[in-house]
This record gives C-alpha cells, structure tokens and sequence, in this order.
C-alpha cells in the first residue's frame, strides 16, 4: 500500500499574474517565459514540464511559510491555465521521475527531521522510507541540481 501523495501548489493565486505585463511582473521579481525545451520547464501546479513554446512565469514563491527556522521561499514555473494536480497515493509522474531530487521531511513543528537526495526514479522507496517515521509529517521535493522547490508530499 503506498504510503505517499504529491501534489501540485494551487493555481488561483498565479492566474491573474499572467495578464500583467512584463514591467508589472517585474516588480513581483517575475518574469514571463516560454518553454524553449521539454522536459526542461518544470510546472508547480501541474507537475509537469511545459511543452515547447508554452508560456510560464518564473516567480519567487514561499514553499515554506511555517513560522520555523526552515522558512524558505525560492524560484517556481507556473505554466498558463495549469490546474493543481493531485496524484494517485503512490504515483510519480515524469515530472519527478527524471529528475534527480532532494527530499525533506520535516514533522508537525515544521522542523526538518531527515533529508537525502536521490534519483527520481528511486523517490518511491525514498519516500516510504521517511514516512516510516512517524513523526515525519509532510515532505517537501526539490530538484536537487538546482535547488528549486518541486512539491509537497503527503501521507497517503
């Protein structure tokens, strides 16, 4: 039985972003776009890549907004008209797969209690393997060459 779900960050909050223009955007430290390569433009709401000349924003986002040491915030895609996704328990899309992670699992304080890297194609095992833990509350991933945040992981 799989014991994770990964889920994309909701959409609402970026949809009207993509009607400012590019001077407006850039006071929200964004910028617009498009998808010269795939996979290569990863979506956060959609968990996954843009197809080659979709149009994303590339904006900061605060990935951890806990009251914790672990506080953090970073660089995000958000493609045109994505929909939040939500995984079937144990499923791990493309997205991830191909990717070589970071995984962080923090507990209910929001503190970080273990953390690895691993190729997407092992996160299955990886992920059971923090979630064994039981104080393991929520794990968050990210690409690990660049360090962006990739999604949230919930028990299943």
């Amino acid at each position: 039985m799989p014991t994770f779900q990964l889920m994309g960050i909701a959409a609402e909050p970026f949809a009207p972003l993509f009607q400012l223009s590019d001077a407006a955007l850039e006071e929200f430290g964004a910028v617009r776009r498009f998808a010269t390569e795939s996979p290569g433009f990863p979506c956060r709401v959609s968990l996954e890549d843009a197809a080659i000349g979709e149009e994303l924003l590339l904006l900061p986002f605060e990935h951890q907004p806990a009251a914790s040491p672990y506080r953090a915030s970073g660089p995000i895609y958000v493609r045109r008209g994505a929909k939040q996704r939500k995984l079937a328990a144990g499923e791990i899309p493309p997205y991830v797969s191909q990717r070589l992670m970071s995984v962080r699992a923090y507990d209910a304080a929001h503190m970080m209690i273990s953390a690895a890297v691993c190729e997407g194609a092992v996160l299955a095992d990886e992920l059971a393997r923090h979630f064994s833990n039981a104080a393991a509350a929520y794990i968050h991933l990210h690409n690990a060459k660049q360090g962006c945040f990739s999604c949230v992981v919930n028990r299943a």
